[in-house]
């Protein structure tokens, strides 16, 4: 079968489950709403004002790879995942589909929560928003976009590892919100090569380190692409 069946069989897939929709929903306003908490905070007016923008991406990507994490999961509950192969029977195609099928409305909601963000955000953080340039901001919303999509593949691609969304989002989100803290705080530099940590490079205004806003996109890309991988080996390798 050709891949553009294919993805716009995987297409339907997600734009009928109205789960999977809401938690698109979710990324853009769970990110907007924090974005606003953040912007009210105005104990410390030395910060970064385009990260206190979009700061609500740090919780709109837990939304994000929840998204990547289901969609991928459905295929591993009733069977699902052998009348999908029966139709394709060549696994990478239809895994490739399954991956751009998260990646486009992932990136889509993405840029909308960013978009949400930068808007709300820098309304409420007032004269401190007055230094971002217009070239600053549409960094920090095409960043928060692909850096959303990222995350949504890597949740995919951990997920077809695991077979189990609950097993994903069991993993990454303490990783998320504890672990690449504590990391960060005990590695040094090291730690700036977390997915996580080097993605959001790209939604502050400066930054100091190694990576700079599209390296540090561009290793979150090299972690999703190697759960991909190794997502596509083990639908490949294992029984449906």
């Amino acid at each position: 079968m050709p891949f553009t069946p294919v993805l716009r069989a995987e297409w339907i897939k997600i734009r009928t489950l109205r789960s999977l929709l809401g938690v698109l929903l979710a990324v853009v306003l769970v990110t907007a709403a924090f974005s606003a908490l953040a912007g009210l905070d105005d104990s410390d007016s030395a910060s970064d004002p385009l990260f206190s923008a979009l700061f609500g991406v740090s919780f709109g990507q837990i939304a994000a790879i929840a998204f990547g994490a289901q969609a991928v999961s459905a295929e591993f509950r009733g069977g699902a995942l052998r009348v999908s192969l029966t139709a394709v029977p060549d696994r990478l195609r239809w895994f490739a589909a399954k991956a751009l099928a998260v990646a486009v409305p992932a990136l889509a909601a993405g840029l909308a929560a960013g978009g949400a963000g930068l808007a709300v955000g820098s309304a409420v953080l007032g004269n401190r928003w007055s230094g971002v340039t217009w070239g600053e901001g549409l960094r920090g919303v095409v960043g928060c976009g692909g850096y959303l999509a990222l995350m949504a593949l890597l949740a995919a691609g951990l997920t077809a590892v695991l077979r189990s969304g609950v097993a994903t989002l069991s993993i990454l989100i303490p990783f998320l919100l504890i672990v690449s803290f504590v990391i960060g705080g005990m590695s040094g530099g090291a730690a700036d090569y977390l997915p996580d940590r080097a993605g959001q490079v790209v939604l502050h205004e400066t930054w100091d380190g190694a990576l700079g806003p599209w390296t540090g996109l561009a290793v979150t890309a090299a972690w999703a692409a190697a759960a991909l991988c190794a997502g596509a080996w083990s639908v490949r390798r294992r029984d449906a």
